[in-house]
């Protein structure tokens, strides 16, 4: 399944942020263990960075969705 999420005139949203605000993950706790076992690509690779900055054009994936940013 995709998902798009539109940044609303923000520059980025952090890797865990983003994966709570998707309900993706129930809490921001959650997100970063996640992210740091591996379980989250972004633009193909995974990312281990909680806080990471996500930008326009970029692709992350986790747990079989796909959340393209805008």
């Amino acid at each position: 399944m995709s998902l798009v999420f539109d940044l609303e005139g923000h520059d980025y949203i952090e890797l865990n942020n983003l994966l709570k605000v998707t309900g993706l993950c129930h809490s921001g706790g959650l997100a970063k263990r996640l992210i740091e076992d591996g379980e989250v690509r972004v633009d193909g690779q995974v990312e281990s960075r909680k806080r990471c900055k996500i930008r326009s054009g970029q692709v992350v994936e986790f747990s079989g969705e796909q959340i393209d940013v805008k």
